[in-house]
């Protein structure tokens, strides 16, 4: 595995994926740091999740996933 150089933020990759931040929130808790999602702690322990690149191919993955399989939709989707 490369060093990770670069990683994106939550909202950054919701834009562009054009996808609710709150629902990639969600789907995202299905991922692990091998996924290419990473825990982000900063001050006043502000919790925030950051994607590689291959995280972010990673998470438009399961985005078509969940869309794919109505079943699997979460509720803060549903009124996209």
């Amino acid at each position: 595995m490369d060093a990770i150089e670069t990683v994106y933020t939550l909202p950054l990759v919701a834009k562009k994926l054009g996808e609710d931040e709150g629902w990639l929130w969600e789907i995202s808790c299905e991922m692990t740091p091998e996924d290419g999602c990473l825990g982000i702690i900063g001050l006043n322990d502000e919790y925030t999740v950051a994607f590689t690149e291959a995280g972010i191919e990673h998470l438009a993955e399961l985005v078509a996933i969940h869309k794919a399989d109505t079943g699997r939709l979460l509720p803060l989707h549903l009124d996209s």
